[in-house]
């Protein structure tokens, strides 16, 4: 029993160690996943896995080891935004794959990464023929930006000269059958107007409905369960 309680205690501190770290460290950590954030989370899972099984590692060593790392991280995030000339040698730098239309085969073997890549990577940005690529950026998390050539972009509101249109975020209102109340009132609606609208849709309950949003101009939009 004391094993098991063992267990949960190391998985609950561990939890909660990692829990404040990703919070100390930002959104950057899990939005930009680079090979050295990917290592580091493979270390972070190593360190408390050891106070699991280890029995010379203790709760004490797992918290100092966390904690450790942690400032070594937070650190290094620290100087690369502080000190722009550090950026290239801890954070790398983008790698121009296709320049001007040609494949830079030289950053390809640089970056280790083959033609079959390339052009699944390509694919993901809707370019499924490398012609129409101008250029390609191989960025430091691996993933590619892209510009495709003229003929093949996409024409913008400014190229085709029309009207730009007021850019109006909807609102949410029931998300899962619960009521946003603050969501409500940010648009001077009751839950009474709520109902009402939602009865003129043929829907009586307010558990029925998995999503609905206001935009204005657009009303109200409902998807039930």
């Amino acid at each position: 029993m004391n094993e098991y309680f063992h267990i949960a205690l190391v998985l609950i501190v561990g939890f909660a160690a990692l829990f404040l770290m990703t919070k100390l460290l930002g959104k950057s950590q899990i939005s930009q996943i680079t090979p050295f954030d990917f290592i580091s989370a493979i270390v972070l899972g190593e360190l408390v896995g050891n106070a699991l099984y280890d029995e010379n590692t203790g709760m004490g060593q797992m918290l100092f080891s966390v904690a450790l790392w942690t400032i070594l991280i937070y650190t290094t995030e620290t100087i690369t935004q502080k000190f722009r000339k550090t950026r290239r040698f801890l954070e790398g730098e983008p790698s121009y794959v296709i320049k001007k239309g040609k494949i830079n085969y030289n950053e390809l073997k640089k970056n280790h990464m083959d033609l079959n890549q390339l052009q699944e990577l390509l694919r993901v940005k809707g370019i499924f023929s490398i012609r129409e690529c101008e250029y390609a950026l191989l960025e430091t998390n691996g993933t590619i930006s892209a510009l495709k050539k003229a003929p093949h972009a996409i024409p913008t509101i400014e190229d085709l000269q029309l009207k730009y249109p007021k850019i109006i975020l909807p609102v949410n209102l029931i998300l899962d059958g619960e009521i946003l109340i603050d969501n409500l009132r940010s648009i001077g609606w009751d839950e009474p107007y709520l109902f009402s609208e939602l009865e003129k849709k043929g829907i009586s309950n307010k558990e029925d409905v998995l999503y609905a949003d206001w935009k204005k101009g657009e009303g109200l939009h409902v998807q039930t369960y």
